[in-house]
């Protein structure tokens, strides 16, 4: 007999509550993780040592550690299950929330965000314990909503930390405070849940292995090839914000020497290639003996969904640190009959807002459409193509006015300077973003149907890659306008969906009823 679908009000069911209290958790690691975007001016105003460059670094450091922590983590859970490692991570962090909340100067500032950073890596977690509780026919709607309704504490950090710092607490420290409840909020709700949640159903037997950590399995030649490949991308892209820690200035000084960086970027690629040889060692001589069929699986498919989250949830942490004052710069001349502008700093944070908000119904309808079109990749294709015309559609809001013949820099205007084109450009904005979220939904929708027992690893792998994105698009976006800006997400995104026609495979077993 058929298990009817799960219903999601049906808090009955241990997996519809298991559902809700694990997105409740990613949620506050989210609003922990984001929280610091809200009061940034706050600290600029408080600090004179604190420089618009700073920022930048620290909003950068914001998401480099999450890289390697999204991987350790994805080993972790898939041995020691999803339920401790989650609890742990939550409470931990607030050790680096606390002293970033009280911190005063920018050394301890960057470092306590690096850290904290860490924050980002329960993500993994959740997708991992919805894997254990939902068979593959409902794992895409149960992803999708986990994903979209945790997702949703960048959103909710943007409106509630400036709340308490400003309404509730009040005073010059006010913003600290904010900080330092929300990392306090997430610890106490990380012992909660620790208690609350079984890591498995009931009669459901788990394997726990023992001992080291094992590589990650390899079952081919060319996945081997493939596997050396997608790892270095993870370690280059701390490289990069190394690069950047050393154009921070501290006391007329570089942050980072040159030799530091030197040392540092040295060390990444000896741990890369420590990392390779390690997995090759573990791997190669049982890819020659021949491996089991049913132990088989496509790395090709880790590979394109690797570029899919680079190419979605990347651009996602990158554009929605610049979208509010894009819509404030472009539509700077755009005035009222009083003169007075229409796109306030209000309304340009509630634009952006927007591309958060969406999240709470595209990131499950693509989880969702990903269950009932009978064909996962073609979900994924779907979604990718309307990201690739959505960032274009968005890059056209915007024509270049004039430009700064001394320093280079671009001024940007709308493309017509009328309310009609803001309400378009808004409009565009919401199509952008309702094929971005959905894209995430359905990357993750698809990871645990390539190998159910490897849930972990995959999902940190991908995870990763979202910040490689963050990374890399920060990066270029120092060092160009917003158009040119939204031309490269645009481009990114059709890179990812050509390799994803080329390399993704769709799943044997993607729709099966069963645990």
């Amino acid at each position: 007999m058929e298990k009817s679908a799960p219903q999601l009000l049906n808090f009955k069911d241990p997996s519809i509550r298991t559902l809700h209290l694990t997105w409740i958790a990613f949620f506050l690691t989210f609003v922990v993780w984001f929280n610091v975007a809200p009061v940034l001016t706050k600290m600029l105003d408080q600090f004179d040592w604190l420089t618009k460059a700073n920022v930048k670094s620290i909003i950068l450091c914001n998401v480099a550690l999450t890289i390697p922590a999204r991987v350790v983590v994805g080993n972790l859970i898939d041995r020691y299950g999803p339920k401790i490692i989650f609890a742990a991570l939550m409470v931990l962090t607030v050790i680096p929330g606390l002293l970033f909340a009280f911190g005063n100067t920018l050394t301890v500032l960057t470092i306590s965000r690096l850290f904290l950073g860490t924050i980002g890596a329960g993500f993994v977690i959740g997708i991992k314990m919805t894997a254990n509780w939902f068979t593959p026919k409902y794992i895409g709607r149960a992803e999708g909503f986990y994903a979209g309704w945790g997702n949703f504490g960048s959103a909710a950090a943007a409106a509630l930390v400036p709340f308490f710092a400003i309404s509730i607490i009040g005073g010059d420290d006010g913003w600290r405070w904010s900080l330092a409840i929300t990392s306090l909020m997430c610890g106490a709700y990380g012992i909660f849940y620790f208690f609350a949640v079984k890591d498995h159903p009931e009669g459901v037997e788990v394997k726990v292995k023992k001992g080291k950590l094992e590589p990650m399995p390899i079952t081919s030649i060319k996945d081997l090839a493939q596997y050396w490949f997608w790892q270095f991308p993870l370690f280059g892209a701390i490289g990069l914000v190394v690069y950047n820690l050393h154009k921070q200035q501290v006391d007329g000084h570089a942050m980072l020497s040159w030799t530091t960086v030197y040392v540092i970027w040295g060390v990444l690629f000896l741990v890369y290639l420590m990392d390779v040889i390690k997995v090759t060692n573990h791997n190669l001589p049982k890819i020659k003996a021949g491996i089991p069929d049913k132990d088989k699986y496509h790395f090709g498919s880790i590979g394109a969904l690797n570029s899919t989250y680079f190419a979605n949830f990347g651009a996602e942490l990158a554009i929605v640190s610049m979208l509010p004052m894009f819509f404030y710069q472009v539509f700077s001349t755009l005035l009222n009959a009083n003169g007075e502008r229409i796109v306030t700093l209000e309304i340009a944070g509630l634009v952006a807002g927007s591309f958060a908000v969406i999240n709470l119904i595209a990131r499950p309808l693509g989880g969702l459409l990903s269950d009932k079109m009978g064909n996962r990749k073609k979900t994924m294709l779907l979604y990718m193509g309307g990201i690739v015309v959505g960032f274009f559609l968005m890059a056209i809001i915007a024509k270049v006015g004039s430009v700064n013949v001394n320093t280079g820099e671009v001024t940007l205007v709308p493309l017509y300077n009328t309310v009609t084109w803001l309400v378009v450009s808004i409009l565009i904005t919401m199509f952008a973003s309702f094929f971005v979220q959905g894209a995430e939904g359905a990357t993750f929708a698809m990871i645990p149907t390539i190998k159910r027992d490897m849930t972990g690893r995959i999902a940190g792998m991908a995870g990763a890659y979202g910040n490689v994105g963050a990374v890399f698009y920060l990066f270029l976006y120092t060092m160009m306008d917003e158009k040119t800006f939204l031309y490269i997400l645009s481009a990114g995104a059709f890179i990812s969906l050509v390799y994803t026609i080329i390399a993704l495979k769709e799943p044997e077993g993607a729709f099966e009823d069963h645990l």
